[in-house]
């Protein structure tokens, strides 16, 4: 379904990839409320509360909302399908256009805000067990230097760009990175915590651009295969 009229967009916000899920609501790319979990065994019993919960927050019925948008993965298996099977019910039953966002860029997005640092780059890291992350690299426009991509980790794998560039690195997979580039002065651990607020600007854009899923087709980007209950 495709939006009409020209008022600001209210676009309803949906991330579970990573142990952390949330939900925001923003209005023109702006956020006006957002809620947390930190427990991920409960993404799916507590999803479908907390947009309850945001849209009476802010006074609002589904009605009132321009479209949905969802992170597309990489990240938890369990976690994306829980967050994919909630957008795309949500998008049918409401008559709503779906977003989908790179978790990796969104989480980019979210950092290159707070630093605000136009030279650097920005490598998202998202835990995929044992020394293997998802991944990216980003420049401070947000263009992929590195597309996302599963990469099993050792001490050579970003020479191409510490070499000539400071990069930012973060996300729940930067614990198994970060010894690996002790003396490194290129390589930079800065605070970081996942939120779905990070996707508003860009899904604001999609929304701008008329960049939406097709309902019947649209699968989150796991980029490896599952291998068991559990496996991330």
């Amino acid at each position: 379904m495709q939006p009409t009229g020209k008022r600001l967009a209210l676009i309803l916000n949906i991330d579970t990839a990573t142990s952390i899920g949330s939900v925001c609501l923003a209005k023109d790319g702006e956020v006006l409320h957002t809620i947390r979990n930190a427990e991920q065994k409960d993404h799916a019993a507590k999803l479908p509360l907390f947009v309850q919960e945001i849209l009476q927050t802010a006074g609002i019925t589904a009605a009132s909302l321009d479209a949905i948008a969802v992170s597309a993965g990489p990240g938890s298996y369990t976690g994306l399908r829980v967050s994919a099977a909630t957008a795309k019910g949500l998008c049918y039953a409401w008559k709503k256009p779906l977003i989908a966002v790179s978790t990796l860029k969104m989480m980019a997005n979210g950092l290159i805000t707070a630093m605000g640092n136009t030279n650097s780059l920005y490598c998202p890291m998202i835990d995929a067990r044992r020394m293997e992350v998802f991944t990216a690299v980003y420049d401070a426009q947000l263009t992929p230097l590195l597309a996302p991509q599963p990469l099993v980790l050792d001490a050579s794998s970003y020479n191409t760009w510490l070499s000539t560039h400071e990069i930012y690195f973060f996300g729940d997979g930067t614990p198994k990175w970060q010894p690996l580039m002790e003396g490194q002065p290129n390589a930079k651990f800065p605070q970081y915590e996942i939120s779905v607020a990070h996707m508003a600007t860009l899904a604001d854009k999609s929304f701008i651009n008329n960049d939406f899923e097709d309902l019947a087709y649209f699968a989150p980007h796991y980029l490896k295969a599952f291998f068991h209950p559990g496996s991330k």
